[in-house]
């Protein structure tokens, strides 16, 4: 008996080494787990080079550059200067002027472009045969080149063009001879008629995908019980798109502080440098005087600026939200 027990150990025993030898199901489960996991990362390695390269990497370089009185010609070294391009932009009196004048572009092209742009989505929400028609119509401005319609304001906004025609020889409104892009405020005036002319196709088609998730059946039901256009707005349509205005929102605000090629190629940032924006007055900087710390200065203030009015808005849009639910 003990031999026979004796051979069954061995035998067991060799049988457990064997099956510990052969790769089990376990060790395969792990490498397929480890395939999966990496297979995301490989699907989002080149946008993410790119991000690096096009976007993370110039903006490092712009605050690097701003700490210096930056050289790209002769064989100059650049000087390090430490905070003296920020405290220099601090005290230029024309960075405040062009300042306040993206602050005036923002404030007057922002909000008309939401409310037109909410009001043809809503317009353009119901199926009518005219329907994409209109949608197409009214999206045109978006794609088309800011080059393109700046010059064609330009030339509607001149002395003797279109705008001038119309108000005064055609309506008796003006005496026709106004000089809309000479003077800081009329031609101011004239920048922000295109910021709105030109966003609001993009406000509507934003609106008009918030519209498409209003549920339906709490329509019905607000009209069932008697609300009116106005309070089924209020109460079902505004909290539905409501993460859709936070989006336009932030969007059309940074976009505002960003304008620039309007500016640049309807004024030119004149008459003298009374209509310049942060970002023309940037360019002219950097490119012109060739004085890439100061313009590199600008542009990481520019940043901050924009970064905070963000975040601000984030925040009331958060807070606001319990209220437009209730």
């Amino acid at each position: 008996m003990s031999t026979i027990a004796r051979d069954q150990t061995v035998t067991g025993r060799a049988a457990g080494l064997a099956s510990a030898a052969r790769p089990g199901p376990r060790r395969r489960l792990t490498g397929s787990r480890l395939r999966a996991g990496l297979t995301p990362y490989l699907f989002v390695a080149p946008g993410a080079i790119l991000f690096g390269v096009m976007i993370v990497y110039p903006m490092v370089q712009a605050v690097q550059m701003s700490f210096f009185d930056w050289k790209i010609v002769g064989s100059a070294t650049s000087e390090f200067l430490g905070l003296d391009n920020y405290i220099r932009a601090v005290q230029d009196e024309h960075f405040w002027l062009s300042l306040t004048n993206s602050g005036i572009y923002m404030l007057f092209t922002v909000p008309p472009q939401i409310v037109l742009g909410l009001l043809v989505a809503l317009l353009l929400k119901k199926k009518s045969p005219a329907q994409p028609l209109f949608r197409v119509l009214f999206y045109l401005p978006v794609v088309t080149s800011w080059v393109v319609v700046s010059l064609l304001f330009k030339y509607l906004f001149a002395d003797r063009g279109l705008i001038n025609f119309t108000l005064g020889d055609f309506l008796h409104l003006t005496s026709g001879d106004t000089s809309w892009l000479a003077g800081r405020w009329t031609a101011l005036a004239a920048i922000c008629a295109l910021g709105v002319w030109k966003g609001v196709g993009w406000a509507m088609m934003i609106f008009l995908a918030g519209l498409q998730g209003v549920p339906q059946e709490l329509e019905e039901a607000a009209t069932v019980d008697g609300a009116n256009r106005w309070q089924r707005f209020r109460a079902v349509t505004l909290p539905a798109i409501w993460p859709a205005m936070l989006f336009v929102v932030v969007m059309l605000v940074i976009g505002g502080f960003n304008v620039f090629t309007s500016v640049l190629l309807m004024t030119g940032g004149g008459p003298a440098g009374q209509t310049d924006v942060v970002l023309t007055y940037m360019y002219q900087q950097a490119f012109s005087f060739l004085d890439f710390g100061y313009g590199s200065a600008l542009s990481v203030i520019l940043t901050v600026i924009v970064f905070i009015v963000a975040v601000i808005q984030l925040r009331l849009f958060r807070d606001r939200s319990g209220e437009v639910l209730a």
